[in-house]
């Protein structure tokens, strides 16, 4: 398999690491940001929306990090752990692919953006509803150790390289102990590969 991305995108790292979890052989490539290669030929063959990541199994091409997750899941996990078959639980977990799509993307990822690579987004704004995030995150895991169930699942993986690195974008998680267990909890899973970290952001100290 091939990974094609960037070791300080969450979205491909949400990828790698579920890969590693699943002990899934793989190659990740690195794609050229800086000089467009995500925008032109031949990448543009394997998304034509130019992101990354994209995963190519085989004969499959399939872009969109969440869509990855769904695709190793489905094929690889043959007991329904990741990505439970029982509808109210599957239901949870695509609710929570949804928030890292929305919620998270346009929160701690885009905050993360601004400090990081100099994206011109409202770093304000991206803090606030990172924030807002946090506070209910830190409230569901209040009774729980996962996002979903008493277990790992792709709702995991699926937001917590962004949550994790929240710092980088100024987001600070000391108010959060649930939601900061809980990334302990990922951390500690067998197979788990952490996302290089950045000196932007906050002190450790402030972390």
């Amino acid at each position: 398999m091939k990974l094609y991305g960037i070791p300080l995108s969450g979205h491909t790292h949400r990828a790698h690491l579920f890969l590693s979890l699943l002990n899934l052989p793989h190659e990740v490539i690195a794609v050229d940001l800086k000089n467009g290669e995500h925008k032109k030929e031949p990448f543009l063959g394997m998304n034509a929306f130019g992101e990354i990541p994209v995963l190519q199994d085989g004969d499959v091409t399939l872009a969109d990090s969440n869509a990855i997750l769904v695709y190793l899941a489905s094929k690889y996990d043959d007991s329904g752990r990741w990505l439970p078959r029982d509808p109210v639980a599957a239901a949870n977990v695509q609710r929570w692919l949804s928030v890292a799509a929305g919620k998270v993307a346009f929160g701690p990822a885009a905050a993360r953006l601004v400090t990081v690579f100099g994206v011109p987004l409202d770093h304000a704004r991206a803090q606030e509803l990172a924030v807002r995030l946090f506070d209910v995150m830190e409230r569901e895991l209040q009774s729980r150790r996962w996002l979903v169930g008493d277990h790992a699942t792709i709702a995991d993986v699926a937001a917590y390289s962004y949550v994790a690195h929240a710092p980088e974008g100024g987001v600070s998680l000391k108010p959060y102990p649930n939601i900061r267990a809980w990334l302990d909890n990922v951390r500690a899973l067998p197979g788990f590969v952490a996302m290089p970290a950045t000196k932007a952001g906050l002190a450790p100290e402030e972390n």
